[in-house]
Parts: structure tokens; sequence; C-alpha cells
């Protein structure tokens, strides 16, 4: 009801305080006293709990979120140079997951060389430092790199060294997140486990902010850099190209610096306990307590070692079926070290894990159109680079306010209840995307002056999906930090992580059938000659579009009521 229908309602009474001009009204103390509150709940108290100690694993977090600087120009590089299609891309993601599932021996090993851990660290950035170099000699001196292989077998080469460094860098920052909570407090007390939980929950929550908050870097770098390059020649675009691949060095460097920060402050811890009179036995007992004995656990190990080498085997012979049969491998090797870890834990806790593993393992298994929807939003929809960069920077920065505005949320729910808003809001959100293939923004257009077009839509639809996108995964991280046995939290991490990156390997061979049933093609050109290769062909995309939202909508719900079925509780 609007305002100035309550003066002619007799039936109710007056409000002495309230009356026709904007902002002075009595309901306006009351509503900015709860944007206040919630401000101070969940953006300021998260700020006031932030510690030094905690740094160092949200740097290597950081170059993580950092990662997706190249993420467009790769797109379009691929577009534009190479001729692989959207089912090969989608195999080569298949590929890429695979040592996201190696999370559990990396985690295993991080357990047993624990002091040494840091070595790992500059192992990863190594690897990333190659991957972008690659990119970089592939746009900056394609011929030259052409005359040493392929730039197909060159890409592949990097796109496969990444993902290799960044977990190695990952299950390290994981297992920093254990020790970045301090023991003790400023006079050296021992502080309450009730403490140290709400800070792990904390350290968690920052964790995400810091990858997202890496991302709203690189998403605003790009709409810079990309800034009005659609009219640029080719060389000047491929000179842009050239530079972001350059600038994207310095994300091996951050993870680096991380690792360089975390020995200062332990140093400079010490010497403060040290000024306060605490001899050196106490100071390595507060600071670096002797962990429990870590046998090495050979079933982990030596099951990881076989696993890597049929893998490799595999994809080095090309055997039909070798995704598939490397994905039946790997699901049955994962399953079985968590079940040889879940001994270890109580019954409770024993149904709790295995129950939120499901749950977000199927969730995340979900296919996807692959490339071919990106393809068909750059040549039919008009999407540039600068646009795409534009729509990049809204999702980072409502992705970093949703995690904030879901904190509540996220604490209160659980993991199945979380799954299935998802579930119902992605699937809608899927919706417009699925219209404007058949028309949408062109009768929206039309009737609009022009005004919600394509891009509008775009725009209003990422803005309501961004917010949603990593509220599923801190509460199992978080259960995980207080749960799991003190001794193994590296290895518990790299489990659930093992068994939910998983599920990206079986939605990259989903996306990868998927693609082969609904063929989507874009124009490919002779690099020379310029002679057409292969023509765009985007009419089976709507089929796809529509496949993708249902399994999306009725397979999560199904294994939500599965684990209801199997008495089976989530995080």
């Amino acid at each position: 009801m609007r305002g100035d229908d309550r003066r002619h309602d007799p039936e109710r009474p007056a409000v002495p305080c309230c009356n026709l001009r904007p902002l002075q009204t009595c309901w306006s103390p009351v509503v900015f006293a709860a944007i206040r509150r919630w401000l101070d709940d969940n953006i300021l108290e998260l700020g006031r709990e932030m510690r030094l100690s905690y740094l160092p694993p949200l740097m290597v977090y950081v170059a993580a979120g950092v990662s997706g600087l190249t993420g467009i120009v790769g797109t379009f590089f691929v577009k534009e140079y190479l001729g692989l299609s959207a089912a090969f891309l989608a195999a080569l993601g298949f590929w890429a997951g695979i040592p996201w599932a190696l999370k559990m021996p990396l985690g295993h090993l991080v357990d047993l060389v624990w002091r040494h851990k840091a070595g790992l660290v500059w192992l990863g950035a190594s690897l990333i430092a190659v991957s972008l170099l690659i990119m970089l000699g592939l746009v900056a001196e394609p011929r030259y790199m052409g005359g040493i292989m392929s730039l197909e077998a060159w890409f592949v080469l990097s796109a496969m060294l990444a993902p290799v460094g960044y977990v190695l860098q990952d299950v390290v920052a994981d297992a920093m997140t254990v020790e970045a909570v301090p023991r003790v407090d400023d006079r050296g007390e021992l502080l309450p486990p009730e403490m140290r939980r709400l800070m792990n929950t904390t350290l968690q929550t920052l964790g995400r902010v810091a990858i997202i908050g890496g991302g709203v870097l690189v998403s605003l770098v790009n709409v810079l850099m990309f800034q009005g390059v659609e009219s640029l020649p080719n060389a000047a675009r491929t000179a842009i190209y050239a530079q972001v691949y350059g600038m994207a060095l310095v994300i091996p460097a951050i993870s680096v610096a991380g690792v360089l920060l975390a020995g200062a402050i332990r140093r400079r811890e010490a010497g403060r306990l040290r000024a306060r009179g605490f001899d050196e036995t106490r100071l390595r007992a507060i600071l670096e307590p002797p962990p429990e004995a870590v046998e090495p656990d050979w079933w982990i190990l030596g099951g990881s070692l076989v696993f890597v080498a049929i893998s490799v085997s595999l994809g080095v012979s090309q055997i039909e079926f070798g995704q598939e049969i490397i994905f039946v491998a790997s699901l049955a090797v994962i399953t079985f070290l968590m079940a040889r870890l879940l001994r270890q834990l109580d019954e409770e806790s024993r149904r709790t894990l295995l129950g939120t593993a499901i749950v977000i393992f199927v969730f995340r298994a979900m296919p996807g159109p692959g490339a071919g929807s990106t393809w068909w939003m750059i040549d039919v929809l008009g999407f540039d680079q600068s646009f795409l960069a534009k729509l990049s920077l809204i999702a980072s920065v409502l992705t970093l306010f949703g995690l904030f505005g879901f904190r509540r949320f996220m604490g209160e729910r659980s993991i199945a209840y979380i799954v299935g808003f998802l579930t119902l809001a992605g699937t809608l959100l899927s919706l417009p995307t699925l219209g404007m293939y058949h028309g949408l923004h062109e009768w929206t257009a039309a009737h609009t002056g022009g005004i919600v077009d394509a891009r509008f839509i775009a725009l209003i639809d990422t803005a309501l999906e961004s917010p949603l996108g990593q509220i599923a995964m801190v509460p199992m991280l978080a259960w995980i930090a207080n749960s799991a046995p003190a001794n193994l939290k590296a290895t518990y991490f790299a489990v659930m992580a093992s068994f939910t990156n998983l599920a990206l390997s079986a939605s990259a061979l989903g996306t990868k059938y998927l693609n082969q049933m609904f063929e989507v093609t874009r124009e490919i050109r002779d690099p020379v000659t310029q002679a057409t290769k292969t023509a765009a062909d985007y009419s089976q995309l709507g089929a796809l579009f529509l496949i993708c939202i249902a399994l999306g909508l009725i397979v999560p719900f199904a294994a939500i009521a599965v684990t209801r079925m199997l008495r089976l509780r989530s995080a």
C-alpha cells in the first residue's frame, strides 16, 4: 500500500512521526539501523576478526583468484587461432581436472612433510610460471613456437601444467590455514577451543573472500585492458593479449611471497614471546607444537601412484574410453581411501561427512553447455572482450558481496538446504539465456526502445546469479577445520577436495557427451588464406541449453532425497 493511502483509512491509527517527505518517515531510522547492523555483523565484524597470521594462506588464495586474469584472453585466443572443437575442449577440461583429484595424496604428503611444505608452494609457482610463459610465447611468437611443435600441442601442455601448479599451492594453503589460527593470546596463554573454532570459520570465509577478491582485481584489469579492443587491428589485439599474459606472471610471485611472509611472522612472534621471558623449549611448544606422529599411509600413497601411472598411460595411448576408465578408477580409488579415513571418525561425524560429500558431488557434477555457449554469445549476441570483462567484474564483485551477505545463511543452514536453494536459483537464472537463444532479447528490445537488449539481460542475470557462487563450500570447509583429527587436517581437507573436484571431472565428461550429441561449431578460418574451414552452426545449442537446465534441476534434488532415505546428514 502506498504511503498516501494511510491518510484515508479511518480504521488505521495515524503514526505521528510519519509524513510524506522522503527519508523522514518513522521507518527511516529503523531501516538505517538495520542496514548498519547488517554491515556490522557481516562485513565489519569479519574485518575486525582479521589477524596478521591469516595473511600468508590468504595470499596463496589470492594468487588462485588472480589466475582468472588470462581467462578472457584464453577464450578469444582459442576461438581465433586454434581449431579445437567444443567437445575437445570439454575433454581437455577433464584432463585438467585430474590433478585436483590428487589432492588427497598430496594432502597426506603435506602431513608427512609438515615442516617443509613451503617447498611445494615454490614447485607449484614454478609450474604456473612455465605454463604462463608457454602461452605468452604462443601469443607473441606463434611462428617460432609452431616450428617446435603445433600450437594446439603447446596449448594442451600449458593447460595441463597450470592445474598441477595450482593444486600443489592449494593443498599447502589449506594446511596453512590450520597453523595460521593462533594457539595462544598476547600473554602466551592457550586460547579456548570455542574461540579457535570461531577463528577457523572466519579464516575459511576470508579464504573464499581472498579468492573472489583476486577475481575482482583481475576483472578490473581486464576491463581497463580490453577497453575499445574490439575496434583494434589484429596486431594491436595480439599485443594486448601478450601484455595480459606477461602481467599474469605476478601470480606465482604472490603465492611465494605468502610463504616468505609466513616465515617472517613466525620469527616475529618468536621474538615477541622471547622478550616476555619464554625459554626456547616453551617457545617451540607454543609456536611449533610437535605434531602427533603421522605414519605414511601406503594405501593412499601407493594407490595414488597406481592411479597416476594408469592416467598417464591411458592419456598417452589415447585408448578409446580412456577418460571414462580413468574416471571410474579415480572414483573407486578415492572412495576406497575415503572409507579408510572415515573409520577414524565417530558414527555421527561419519554420516555427516558422507552425506555432505554425496550432495556436493552431485551438485558440482552437473554438465554445462561448454565452450559453444561462449562462442554463440560472441558471434550471435555480439559480446566482445570489453563486455565480457565487464560481466566478469560484476560477477566477481557481487560474488564477494554474496559471501558476506550469506554468511549467516551459511552458518545456520545445512548443506542439503543450501544446495537445494542453489539448485532452484540456478535453474531460474538459466532461463534468460535459453530465452535469448529463442529471441527473447529481440522481443524485449523492440518493446523497450532498445534498452532491454541482450547485454542488459546478461548484466541483470549475472548480477542475480553471482552472489550465489561460493556459498556451498564454506560450511563444509569450516566443518572439516573443526571436526577432523588434529594431526590429519590437511589429509581431510584434501580428501573432500579430491572427491568434490572429481565431480568437476564428471561434469566435464557430461559436457563432452552433450556436445557430441548436440554438435555446436564456430567459424574457423585458415590463418593464411582466410578461407572458411568450418562454418558456424548453433542450431542445436537450444536443445543443449534445455537438457543442461533439466539435469541441473532434477538430479541434485534426487541426491538430497537419497541421502535422506539413507539417514545421512549434511554439515
